[in-house]
């Protein structure tokens, strides 16, 4: 396995422990009251479209060449470290 292989591996098994985090918020907010659910629902989908734009990042960088592989690992760590904040926060908010 190369290097590139290891490295969106880890990239996306990061991004798939993320998934699964938001999954477990998710279903409780479905416990809360109804003006907080809305809440949630709303930053939810906000993060919903964080984690589709770091797949997509993700897609990318399968396909990147040699010359922007650089490149394309600290886009992809901004990606993902925005996302992991975005997450954080939201978490500590609910």
């Amino acid at each position: 396995m190369t290097s590139h292989e290891t490295y969106i591996g880890k990239m996306k098994a990061e991004l798939d422990q993320l998934d699964a985090k938001m999954s477990h918020v998710e279903a409780q907010a479905a416990q809360a009251k109804a003006d907080a659910r809305e809440k949630y629902q709303e930053e939810m989908a906000k993060l919903r479209e964080q984690s589709r734009l770091a797949g997509a990042k993700l897609d990318e960088m399968r396909a990147a060449g040699e010359d922007n592989w650089e490149k394309m690992k600290a886009e992809m760590e901004k990606v993902r470290d925005a996302f992991m904040h975005s997450f954080r926060y939201f978490k500590s908010q609910f």
